[in-house]
């Protein structure tokens, strides 16, 4: 099915304008190359337009933030691609930075300050509420009301930052039962995919951790997974395929729960 383009301000054409948004919209690998993320860089990007944001991307200029490199080991590929974004966004005054990933939210607000890029940085989850909070956000056409959901906490946002409620209270504004995974919070259990892990082989044991962390969420019984993580996506959608539960059980970007419910 194809998709109408949606009319993105890029940074480059914004400068030869005088322009400087407020906001940089950091799409991320994922959700620039993987099929499935793209639906959630969509998503997210059409409440941004319909909330009428000042905001750009980079578009061509924007590179991989360096995480899973640095996450792998290789420190010196790190910081190369650090100090080249970081070279990017100042010379943009980039200020505040949007992320759709908890990976490139935590590398920006924690470790590219050490190399000189200091940025507010927000994560959608935290953005979207704040939408909420102000009024800015109105739900219309809720298939969600009284559907019972469960959220997976992304590690990167929750033990790594301290964030879980943002994408919980999204999801009660939604009108959705909120159903908690055995493993939550603080508690909650990774997907299988941090640390670099994402992109290895499974190293020896009785059983793989996103087929783990799937069975906790379907012990809740909910119809929706709803998650906020490119990393989490993948790994939760590959169990709900391994239990072949896809055809009944659904992972949704929170992002793309209230863009639906907003009429988007």
């Amino acid at each position: 099915m194809e998709h109408s383009p949606l009319k993105v301000p890029v940074m480059v054409d914004l400068h030869k304008e005088g322009k400087t948004p407020e906001y940089l919209f950091w799409v991320g690998c994922a959700g620039a190359y993987d099929d499935r993320y793209k639906k959630v860089t969509r998503a997210f990007t059409k409440i941004l337009l319909h909330l009428k944001v000042d905001f750009g991307i980079l578009g061509n200029e924007e590179r991989c933030t360096g995480d899973p490199a640095r996450r792998a080991g290789n420190e010196m590929l790190f910081q190369m691609m650090a100090l080249n974004n970081i070279e990017i966004l100042n010379s943009y005054n980039v200020k505040k930075i949007i992320t759709i990933c908890p990976h490139c939210y935590n590398v920006f607000k924690n470790e590219y300050p050490e190399l000189g890029g200091s940025y507010e940085v927000i994560h959608h989850t935290q953005f979207l509420r704040q939408m909420i909070e102000k009024k800015k956000i109105t739900v219309k056409n809720n298939d969600n009301v009284n559907k019972l959901i469960t959220y997976h906490d992304p590690c990167y946002m929750g033990r790594a930052n301290e964030e879980y409620e943002c994408a919980r209270e999204i999801i009660r504004e939604l009108g959705a039962d909120l159903a908690e995974m055995r493993r939550n919070r603080r508690s909650a259990l990774c997907c299988g995919a941090g640390g670099g892990q994402m992109f290895k082989e499974a190293e020896k044991g009785d059983k793989e951790i996103f087929i783990e962390r799937t069975e906790e969420a379907l012990e809740t019984k909910a119809g929706i997974i709803a998650s906020s993580c490119p990393f989490c996506m993948t790994m939760l959608t590959d169990g709900l395929k391994y239990k072949n539960r896809e055809e009944e059980i659904f992972n949704y970007d929170v992002a793309e729960l209230l863009a639906n419910s907003m009429g988007l």
